[in-house]
């Protein structure tokens, strides 16, 4: 199995059984705490190109920082280097996990897309 970069935040359910998971497919795991090191706007630029996703789609629009911010009004007024920036300065915008082998990504956890991108690999 590849290893695979995890950005996670630990006290996350989601992120928890999204690792889970992955092991039990007896994945590598490379873990990075996203509130500690958020991923930087270039990585966060090549993590939406990889995705094939909208990068909106990368925003926790359920998380307390971007209620508190009034993202979901001010997100389709700013550029896409200032939604990366907003992203690359405060990892808990950033929906998580975020599952990375360098070329495929997936954001969050559904164990039917994790079957489909990360078994076999």
């Amino acid at each position: 199995m590849s290893q695979l970069k995890v950005y996670q935040y630990p006290k996350c359910s989601t992120c928890r059984s999204a690792v889970k998971w992955l092991q039990g497919q007896g994945h590598e795991l490379e873990l990075q705490h996203i509130a500690e090191q958020p991923p930087t706007v270039e990585e966060l630029r090549e993590l939406v190109a990889n995705s094939g996703l909208e990068l909106k789609k990368f925003f926790n629009t359920s998380g307390e920082v971007y209620k508190a911010q009034g993202l979901k009004d001010k997100l389709p007024q700013l550029s896409e280097q200032e939604q990366l920036e907003l992203l690359a300065a405060n990892g808990m915008l950033i929906k998580r996990p975020i599952v990375s082998d360098g070329s495929k990504v997936t954001v969050g956890f559904k164990e039917e897309q994790y079957a489909d991108a990360w078994t076999n690999t």
